[in-house]
């Protein structure tokens, strides 16, 4: 989805909200005139553009240019900046502006170790019941992320990856495990927007589809260590190798310079 540019306002004040993004082909802008809609019109908007790394780690959000592109009050960008503060995209500085949050590698790592716990249950959860039309669901999603990644269209196939998960938590029914997982699986598309490093989708495809067979084999054991084994990977691909910290040999270094003295 094209996003609004916060340096200029619309040519005309019209109030939206965004239709599901769940398929890209169907992105975009609808009238609506409700608070609670126009609320999340912003909100969709810009943790889709974060999502995409159209508006990067850092970047300033500042009520009044929200506010005039959306054709929205700014009592109603402050609803949608809260909304997106609270799930840990936005941050607010030391003058209270807001700005799309920067992961510390710290809390890229406690954020990864979350999700873990929680795509590990959700996947067992899902294979103990599963259901024949679950299938079809998400591997119409998988069909979307191959779709994007032959468009060469990186943020685009990003996007659609980290949604995959979250149609998989959808699927468990439990609206908590659903918003949980939404929230770090969006964290972690930030950390991967300042850490990650530029890869194919080609094994998240692969992965996401064996682990659809899994699930669908109820074979609960499975699913779950190929969830382990997939986040882990993007977490590997998100986060630089740990560096070793040794601890200097003094006396092995002024010996060196000892000798070297004329």
């Amino acid at each position: 989805m094209d996003t609004v540019g916060l340096d200029r306002a619309p040519k005309s004040a019209h109030r939206y909200t965004i239709v599901p993004m769940t398929d890209p082909r169907s992105a975009g802008f609808v009238a609506s005139s409700s608070v609670p809609d126009r609320t999340h019109a912003v909100y969709a908007a810009v943790r889709q553009a974060i999502m995409e790394n159209a508006l990067v780690p850092g970047t300033k959000l500042p009520e009044d240019a929200l506010g005039a592109n959306f054709g929205v009050s700014r009592t109603i960008v402050r609803a949608a900046l809260a909304r997106l503060t609270t799930e840990g995209l936005v941050e607010t500085g030391k003058a209270k502006s807001a700005m799309v949050a920067s992961p510390s590698p710290e809390e890229a790592k406690a954020t990864f170790a979350v999700r873990r716990c929680l795509e590990r249950e959700a996947v067992r959860w899902i294979s103990d019941r599963w259901q024949p039309e679950m299938r079809a669901v998400l591997e119409q999603h998988v069909e979307l992320e191959r779709d994007a990644a032959g468009t060469g269209n990186p943020k685009l196939s990003g996007r659609l990856a980290a949604e995959f998960h979250i149609l998989v938590a959808e699927q468990t029914g439990n609206p908590l495990m659903h918003r949980y997982v939404s929230e770090t699986v969006s964290r972690c598309g930030l950390i991967l927007a300042v850490y990650g490093r530029d890869h194919s989708q080609d094994s998240s495809i692969r992965e996401h589809t064996a682990l659809i067979a899994a699930m669908a084999d109820r074979d609960a054991d499975a699913a779950e260590q190929l969830m382990d084994a997939h986040i882990v990977a993007v977490e590997e691909r998100a986060l630089p190798p740990a560096r070793v910290e040794s601890t200097p040999d003094l006396s092995q270094i002024l010996r060196t310079y000892a000798t070297a003295r004329p």
